[in-house]
């Protein structure tokens, strides 16, 4: 048995083959069954195996999109179920660009922020106040609501919004870190929230408490997006571009200046990298995935209020990060997921079932032990168990093996992209001491 998965460990063809079945499987299980979160989440679990397998990136993005495109809709549109598959898989991809925004503070600049869910506010009110008729209030121009042809401009609106206020939140922080780092976000966190619960007079901007309701859906070519189904796509497109622009940064100059800055930011400094710059980066940039994803969450869900992003919300993000492993993008990614899937689906299919059990007097349990109400003491308790036995996360961040002897011959095999990565880090690292200079 051993002898067999040693092979299969280094057989792409092999492992192309067991993947495929398994996906296949999945997929007619789920198409079959109609209605089945097991069947829903193993299918969801082939994108985990196709991480760890040696096919080629190409092929492992190729493979991603036929799953996440094609056969999960495709095969999750045969039951009565269909529409909360998609509200998962929305909010799976809200979750997961949150989390890799807080991934390039957190994990790589290594800025510990409590109030992200800031950044997220602030898109989602971005889109709300001229999606519905509260900016006649205090504009006099214009009409409004807008038309939802104007929800794809607010979705980069509300990113560059996010961004400012970013670079604002990183100005008054930049002396600080460690504990009072935490607790100058935890506060900017709260004062966003605060100021838009407040925001009703004396020019009513926000409606205050009451939130704005009845925003205006997006609307493309005629179609008006209303179903989680329309929703998934928007923010899978959206997902897919934060994946590649993190993956980008990760290895640039600016990646290795925030992780410089992470390690020691003293000795960074030393080394030419501007301080200020690198960390107003950090925050800006994490803070635009987070607004707009904002924008994509207040058209879905079409009401907006401040108890939409409380301090919790921004623990939830930060438990994401560390649950995967700070640095991390596949870490992270699976941790969102995992987080989402669990409080979204897990423990309320587990609460329904549980709760039947006692319908028909089979077990006996309090209402105030459901798995859904004891959401929270869940999650603290995956997290203090991590935390003893995989501090590092689920997929800890791996720094890249060099060749010394390729890096000075400067030679690049052809088809081998590790080795063209490392050529690449060797041209840029002629001018990495005068990064900022």
């Amino acid at each position: 048995m051993k002898s067999y998965t040693d092979k299969v460990k280094d057989n792409k063809l092999a492992q192309g083959i067991l993947l495929g079945t398994y996906i296949l499987v999945t997929t007619l299980s789920l198409y079959l069954s109609g209605k089945s979160v097991i069947a829903f989440l193993l299918l969801l679990a082939s994108l985990l195996l196709l991480h760890f397998t040696k096919l080629g990136r190409n092929t492992k993005w190729g493979i991603a999109a036929l799953v996440l495109v094609v056969l999960l809709p495709l095969s999750a549109s045969q039951g009565d179920a269909y529409q909360s598959y998609m509200e998962v898989g929305t909010l799976v991809g809200i979750y997961v660009a949150m989390a890799l925004g807080l991934n390039i503070v957190v994990g790589l600049a290594g800025l510990l922020d409590l109030g992200f869910v800031a950044f997220f506010a602030v898109g989602a009110y971005t889109y709300s106040i001229f999606a519905t008729p509260q900016a006649a209030n205090f504009l006099s121009f214009g009409t409004f609501p807008l038309g939802g042809e104007y929800f794809w401009v607010f979705i980069l609106i509300g990113g560059f919004v996010a961004a400012i206020f970013g670079i604002l939140l990183g100005i008054p922080v930049l002396r600080v870190k460690g504990d009072y780092l935490a607790i100058v976000t935890l506060g900017f966190g709260e004062i966003i929230r605060i100021v838009f619960n407040n925001l009703d007079r004396p020019i009513n901007i926000t409606n205050g408490a009451m939130g704005l309701s009845s925003i205006t859906p997006p609307k493309l070519f005629g179609l008006t997006f209303t179903f989680p189904s329309q929703f998934y796509y928007i923010a899978l497109v959206i997902l897919v571009l934060t994946i590649f622009v993190v993956r980008r940064l990760e290895y640039s100059k600016i990646g290795r200046a925030w992780k410089a800055v992470r390690e020691n930011d003293i000795a960074a400094q030393s080394m030419g990298i501007h301080l200020v710059r690198t960390k107003l980066t950090a925050f800006a940039i994490g803070a635009s995935f987070s607004g707009m994803m904002g924008v994509v969450f207040a058209a879905k869900q079409t009401f907006v209020d401040p108890t939409s992003f409380t301090l919790l919300e921004s623990i939830t993000i930060l438990v994401m990060v560390l649950l995967g492993g700070m640095g991390s993008v596949p870490g992270v990614i699976l941790g969102a997921a995992i987080m989402t899937i669990l409080n979204m689906q897990v423990l309320t299919e587990l609460t329904n079932w549980l709760n039947q059990l006692s319908l028909n007097n089979v077990i006996s349990i309090p209402d105030a032990l459901s798995p859904a109400k004891m959401q929270r003491f869940i999650f603290g308790a995956i997290l203090i168990l991590f935390a003893l036995y995989r501090p590092q996360g689920l997929i800890p961040a791996k720094n890249p093996i060099f060749n010394a002897a390729k890096l000075k011959n400067g030679s690049t095999p052809k088809g081998q992209e590790k080795q063209k990565q490392e050529v690449s880090l060797k041209k840029e690292s002629a001018s990495y001491v005068n990064l900022d200079s």
